[in-house]
């Protein structure tokens, strides 16, 4: 288990923000397409869904190895998993936010990058933008019942 201050969580997340903010496009040769760090990935950090925010230590191992995901998408030649769903999608359309019913696609690269084994998840609605939504630390298994420690394998939620 990762041990951290009060003081190193709020640091970390802060540059976290920071880095993140500073991203602008970021080509990915796989999707043939640039992908955005929007407001959207970044609560997205902070919040498993809306209104339910993360514990400290699974935002601060995100925002600790948030500089990867740019090095990773640039880089991923190769997709390791995707995942088509309909979804309901807060959608803001004439000054109106609405909940519609949207095909949801989930692209997963993973990597190893600097001794880090890491999961990217882009997230696009329909046939709309690429957008950045998550990055996954793999923190290994659970001896006793051989599942995945951190993340459930949901793309929404991871």
């Amino acid at each position: 288990m990762i041990e951290f201050t009060d003081e190193q969580f709020k640091e970390v997340k802060e540059r976290g923000e920071e880095f993140y903010k500073s991203l602008g496009d970021v080509a990915c040769p796989f999707l043939k397409d640039k992908v955005s760090f929007g407001a959207q990935g970044l609560e997205h950090l902070k919040f498993k869904r809306r209104e339910k925010a993360r514990l400290e230590r699974d935002q601060y191992m995100r925002f600790k190895l948030l500089h990867l995901a740019p090095e990773i998408l640039r880089s991923s030649h190769t997709l390791q998993g995707i995942l088509e769903t309909k979804k309901f999608e807060r959608i803001r359309t004439n000054n109106r936010t609405e909940t519609i019913l949207k095909l949801v696609t989930y692209y997963e690269f993973t990597a190893v990058l600097k001794r880090n084994r890491v999961r990217i998840i882009v997230k696009q609605i329909e046939n709309g933008q690429k957008y950045f939504w998550s990055i996954v630390p793999f923190w290994g298994m659970n001896e006793e019942t051989m599942t995945r420690i951190l993340h459930d394998g949901t793309p929404e939620e991871d």
